[in-house]
């Protein structure tokens, strides 16, 4: 499977999982750093940045069939791999098949309880119908700290410090992508992620979360851990969803520690 990706740096490979909407850019607050210590490889799922949809469903699996299908090609067996949010359940689902090395998750989807799920499809989903109305208007928005704030208020804790470019950037693929819609409906309408005996996968499970994640809530870490039994879980203190946004050093660190 051809997935479009960029390779920087040197030394033992890290792949890179970008979320729903995202691209590899998605990573840039921390690529350039963990490039100075391991050959990162970023891709773009199907359907999103330059990489081609999928011909036929759109699901977790089959994205992760992908991924998979992308590390056996490029021969990046035992690969140590990071997933932000969908990419984060991409890459513990790799691990539960066996796929790759020590994995780091990063705000996981899949551990919602049924309430929480339904209201999170509510509220991404209106919150996406807002964000197509108003792209035309988006680089002015983007470009004012409060107005990015209100934005991005569900995705980070602090919004107003993000570079506007990354913003925009994230923004626009979330209108733009052409299997963003089927995406979103797979993470919030998809079935549970499954788990994985300690033991049983390839290397370390590592999962960070942020104490103030609107998307993944923090209460779903109980459930994740209950499920990889063997993972070791970190906290993210004053961040949302994405700690490669709000807490890049702090996440950088997790990263290259964790994959050590």
């Amino acid at each position: 499977m051809w997935l479009h990706h960029v390779r920087r740096g040197s030394g033992k490979p890290l792949l890179l999982v970008p979320g729903l909407g995202g691209t590899w850019q998605s990573w840039d607050l921390i690529l350039d750093a963990l490039a100075r210590e391991r050959e990162v490889i970023a891709v773009d799922l199907p359907g999103f940045g330059a990489t081609p949809p999928l011909t036929g469903e759109v699901s977790i699996a089959t994205l992760t069939d992908a991924v998979e299908a992308f590390i056996d090609e490029q021969g990046l067996a035992g690969i140590d791999t990071v997933g932000s949010s969908m990419g984060g359940q991409m890459v513990l689902e790799l691990a539960r098949r066996g796929v790759g090395g020590t994995i780091v998750a990063l705000a996981p989807g899949g551990f919602w309880r049924p309430g929480q799920q339904r209201v999170l499809g509510i509220s991404l989903r209106a919150s996406v119908k807002l964000v197509r109305a108003l792209q035309p208007a988006l680089p002015l928005l983007t470009g004012n700290p409060v107005t990015r704030t209100l934005l991005l208020a569900q995705l980070s804790a602090r919004p107003w410090a993000l570079p506007r470019e990354l913003v925009l950037r994230e923004l626009r693929g979330y209108a733009t992508a052409p299997s963003f819609d089927d995406a979103l409906d797979a993470l919030v309408a998809g079935p549970p992620q499954r788990g994985a005996p300690a033991g049983s996968t390839p290397g370390a499970v590592v999962i960070g979360w942020g104490r103030q994640d609107r998307v993944t809530f923090p209460s779903e870490a109980a459930n994740a851990t209950m499920l990889f039994p063997g993972a070791r879980l970190h906290w993210f203190d004053h961040c949302g969803h994405f700690p490669h946004w709000d807490a890049p050093a702090e996440t950088i660190r997790l990263i290259l520690a964790g994959t050590a």
